[in-house]
């Protein structure tokens, strides 16, 4: 018996700041779909999947939460198992970057890259993005901010050590040019090669001594080992890359990839940064990337600040894992940005999954029961009609597969769907109940049958890698788990008792027990409740309007910026603020503030503070409250 071919498929390892919302819970689910299609085609799959762990905003997380960075990411990393547990995901290994084996491959890969000189020691200067934790030069930015994220930068030096991007910028260009497949779709692979390697790539940050929360360099204490070394390094860590002259059986059987998933928002890192990687330590390349598209809740991204998060795991646990999978697989195209709301997800579960597919199946099942007892002999007759139903079964099956070649997903669940339709209309066409009525056509009611119970089998055959617990359930119900998509492939059929696989949603009902339970949820993070006050205790807090004369770093305080206001006192007054990640001196300088003029002083960083300006802080980034048009001295009432 010859060998399975192999295929190794991974996603990108979800960041433990915060629980993952369903925009990222799409690329573990375009993965397994992808995963267990290839299973299905009898390949041997090794599917992983992980969580990243490390860095300065975990760091800050776990402070602002009291507990140590480790106890913060064991709770988050939990939380991300449990999320792509309830869709239902078949992943193999689940790699934490905190794993002893992979912390210690990835110390070995940075020392490796720089004992031969492709990693050197420098400093850094440039743009710096605190949410992103990038740095990027003043070409990069879009419209003056960070291209990933859009939020505003600063300015930022720092002592970091560098890959040599440059020095083989010229290899990962041929590589592109002998493998023209290696990004997917083509639109992600000329952005790379217009944006990033025309215009010249510059070497790249690859350790920081900003924070401690990473791991360290084994060389240089004080440097932590940066993500684009530490993350990446997953895909080859988590299945035993040689770092000790031999590597492991499942290193040699596995690496390459075939397929990295990850959405689009990354491809940079996986097509630059992790080939240049792989090139340096003289290991093959991955075979594609796959950049997906976005799910955006209605036109905009998901976001905590924006209040417009849903949760796949409460979606699951609502619905079911199945409708939840069925929705992102069949609404996020392979090149444009998909969306959900509630309102669109309870109209497309009752659409596809009720009417179309829930109601084709009980039907059949049904009527089989009643008219034969559940036991269909022989496949009888055919005529003209029966031979459209089964073209069509062909042609779903040859256009789903080619569709899932190439990873079409939408595509794919478009063409099984297109038969679940064509099927429905059969039994319009044939009205098996009135078919049932005259003896004499027995043979024509059970060639009827047989067909639509063919075509069912051979749609949860389709359906499978999309909504396997419902593909189970046909093969139970029809009492065949034949896995042909040839029609014709079972000769006999012995159903069980018709049960309903969809239950419509009551859409009104479902939305207001949606809308209850976000009332009812825990408060956001990053909020504090308070005791209720007076107006007598608010009355003694004195805000007053106040323009920003002059604004510097403070030395040694990279969070702090020093601000000199004109609070209308006729006296300038000296106030220390956090937020030097979030603004530049240039951003404020001129500005009007809003100040708590009777603050108690404090000493901070050697800098005496009179006060605090107001800022909204939503957990995302921090935002000044600014006035347009307000004299300095104006009193906030």
């Amino acid at each position: 018996m010859a060998e399975k071919k192999k295929f190794y498929i991974t996603t990108a390892i979800a960041y433990t700041s915060r629980k993952p919302h369903i925009g990222n819970a799409y690329d573990v689910v375009l993965a397994d779909m992808i995963a267990r299609y290839k299973r299905q085609q009898g390949y041997d799959v090794f599917f992983m999947t992980g969580s990243d762990e490390h860095g300065q905003k975990i760091e800050e997380y776990a402070r602002n939460a009291g507990i140590s960075p480790k106890e913060y990411v064991d709770k988050v990393s939990d939380e991300i198992k449990a999320v792509w547990n309830s869709l239902n995901t078949s992943y193999d290994k689940f790699i934490r970057t905190t794993d002893a084996d992979h912390e210690a491959a990835v110390q070995h890969i940075f020392k490796k890259l720089y004992d031969q000189g492709d990693i050197y020691k420098g400093s850094y200067e440039g743009k710096y993005c605190v949410p992103c934790e990038s740095f990027f030069t003043a070409s990069q930015l879009v419209d003056g901010k960070c291209p990933d994220c859009g939020r505003e930068v600063i300015d930022a030096k720092e002592e970091a050590y560098f890959l040599r991007l440059s020095k083989y910028q010229d290899a990962l260009v041929k590589y592109y040019e002998e493998n023209p497949d290696f990004i997917e779709p083509q639109s992600r692979k000329n952005e790379m090669i217009n944006n990033f390697i025309k215009p010249g790539l510059a070497d790249l940050c690859v350790s920081r001594s900003s924070f401690k929360w990473g791991i360290p360099v084994t060389f240089d204490e004080g440097h932590v080992i940066y993500v684009w070394i530490d993350a990446l390094s997953n895909y080859i860590t988590g299945i035993g890359y040689d770092t000790d002259g031999k590597a492991s059986e499942k290193y040699k059987k596995y690496w390459p990839a075939d397929l990295h998933v990850i959405g689009k928002d990354i491809v940079r890192f996986h097509t630059i940064y992790w080939p240049i990687i792989l090139m340096a330590l003289g290991e093959p390349l991955p075979k594609k990337v796959l950049g997906h598209p976005w799910v955006l809740v209605g036109e905009d991204k998901m976001s905590k600040s924006k209040g417009n998060v849903i949760y796949a795991d409460e979606l699951a646990e609502m619905f079911g894992s199945d409708a939840v999978r069925y929705y992102l697989l069949s609404e996020i195209p392979f090149t444009q940005d998909g969306t959900i709301t509630y309102e669109s997800f309870i109209n497309k579960y009752n659409t596809d999954l009720a009417n179309t597919l829930g109601n084709l199946v009980s039907r059949s099942i049904a009527m089989t029961q009643k008219y034969f007892g559940g036991s269909l002999d022989g496949k009888g007759a055919a005529d003209g009609i029966d031979g459209e139903l089964i073209s069509a079964a062909a042609e779903a099956a040859k256009n789903y597969t080619a569709a899932m070649d190439t990873y079409h997903n939408a595509d794919a669940v478009s063409f099984a769907m297109a038969l679940a339709k064509r099927a429905n209309k059969y039994i319009d066409e044939t009205a098996p109940w009135i078919l049932a009525k005259d003896e004499g056509n027995r043979e024509r009611l059970k060639a009827v049958l047989y067909n639509l119970l063919e075509s069912i089998r051979i749609i949860g055959v389709l359906l499978s890698p999309i909504t396997p617990e419902f593909s189970g359930k046909i093969a139970q119900l029809l009492g065949t788990d034949e896995r042909s998509t040839v029609f014709g492939a079972v000769n006999a059929y012995r159903v069980g008792e018709a049960t309903p696989l969809f239950a419509r949603i009551d859409a009104e009902k479902a939305l207001a027990e949606i809308a209850e339970k976000q009332k009812k949820a825990e408060k956001p993070e990053n909020t504090v409740t308070f005791e209720q006050i007076t107006i007598d205790d608010f009355a003694r807090v004195e805000l007053r309007a106040a323009k920003v004369i002059a604004c510097e770093p403070i030395p040694k305080a990279k969070k702090l910026l020093k601000l000199t206001l004109d609070d209308g006192s006729g006296a300038p007054r000296t106030v220390a603020s956090g937020i030097a990640q979030f603004y530049s001196p240039e951003d404020l300088i001129g500005k009007t503030v809003v100040v708590v003029a009777n603050l108690k002083p404090a000493v901070l960083c050697g800098v005496e503070s009179n006060g605090m300006i107001l800022a909204a802080d939503s957990g995302d980034e921090i935002k000044v409250v600014f006035l347009d048009g307000v004299k300095p001295g104006s009193k906030i009432r």
